[in-house]
């Protein structure tokens, strides 16, 4: 991954934007998401997103393809929910690995077409938080329930991981992380997959603050979750969903300050209206990244809900020629985290 690494010192790189908004700008309906093979299914299917790789892969090519001609680097796969924890609301379990590897073959295919040796393309496998936490009960009335645990989630996000790497993506994404012990399984999983296959492929990791406390779900700050996750060894570490790139601001600027490691940014395109719907612009969003990139704040940049091609395209326009974050040069000491961070003086 050379060349990734050669890019990442000369430019800002483009990610491309939501895969789930362009989805649904398409409409598909339950016949769309069940297709012939899922017909008689015995559970409803419309939502399930990550099927449409099996049932629809035309429109799951058309919409990567689309990121790619906006100006995207880097292509991500449609297998936010492709783990046996999130596919189990539809009872789809089985269908995890199959969905992970069909979802990289297809975003491989169009990266080698749009690729050029001027401008290369990599695919990112994305792994999704699942809508399980290890963190936080699912009960009020009992603070020490759990729905899942470590082991569970390491099975399956390595399970995951796997199939990605077998459908030929070139980096592992982990993304939208509100919960900082899911994303440990998921680590967890990974570097075991490397240690027993002797391989080095690229990690980025993508945490979430949900609202204006500036925290995760699981109660942490932004240097607090680097701090926990910093042992990965990322490629990159950034930020992602939840907030608006007005909002996002500060806590990409934190991050920017204290990461070694290159450092990404993917913002909603706003906050949703009332009907559910982001109603940034392309120009606006690209307004906001365009300054983080002169702030040099930022080595990636992309975009998350509400973000189609045309905001990609935007994006690509605001950083291109501007140059990518210097990465700082951090004093090694002895960093820990629980909800805050701790830095032990020498």
């Amino acid at each position: 991954m050379s060349d990734l690494i050669d890019a990442l010192a000369e430019r800002i790189l483009v990610l491309d934007g939501a895969m789930g908004t362009m989805i649904q700008n398409h409409d598909p309906n339950e016949a769309d998401y069940r297709g012939e093979r899922f017909a008689d299914w015995e559970s409803d299917l419309k939502g399930n997103n990550d099927l449409l790789t099996l049932t629809k892969p035309e429109l799951i090519r058309d919409i990567t393809a689309q990121y790619a001609a906006a100006g995207s680097d880097i292509l991500t796969t449609n297998t936010f929910s492709a783990t046996t924890i999130a596919q189990a609301d539809y009872h789809m379990e089985d269908l995890a690995v199959e969905l992970n590897i069909e979802a990289a073959k297809i975003a491989r295919s169009v990266a080698e077409e749009y690729a050029t040796a001027d401008k290369p393309r990599w695919v990112a496998g994305v792994i999704g938080p699942t809508n399980r936490t290890a963190s936080i009960s699912p009960d009020v009335n009992d603070p020490g329930k759990r729905n899942t645990d470590f082991d569970e989630l390491a099975k399956a996000y390595g399970e995951a991981a796997e199939a990605l790497l077998e459908g030929g993506v070139d980096i592992i994404l982990m993304e939208t992380i509100f919960d900082t012990l899911n994303a440990k399984a998921a680590i967890y999983a990974y570097r075991k997959i490397l240690r027993e296959r002797n391989i080095d492929v690229p990690l980025m990791i993508s945490g979430t603050i949900t609202d204006a406390s500036g925290r995760t779900l699981s109660g942490q700050t932004t240097e607090a979750f680097y701090n926990s996750v910093v042992h990965a060894r990322p490629l990159t570490v950034g930020l992602n969903c939840a907030l608006g790139p007005d909002a996002l601001r500060t806590y990409v600027a934190e991050m920017s300050r204290i990461a070694p490691c290159y450092v990404h940014a993917y913002p909603n395109a706003g906050l949703p209206n009332e009907f559910g719907e982001y109603d940034l612009t392309p120009d606006e969003m690209a307004e906001h990244i365009g300054e983080w990139a002169d702030s040099g704040l930022l080595n990636m940049a992309g975009g998350c809900c509400g973000s189609t091609p045309e905001h990609i395209g935007a994006i690509a326009q605001a950083v291109e020629g501007k140059a990518p974050r210097q990465r700082p040069d951090i004093k090694r000491a002895m960093r820990l985290s629980g909800l805050e961070p701790f830095t032990a003086s020498a």
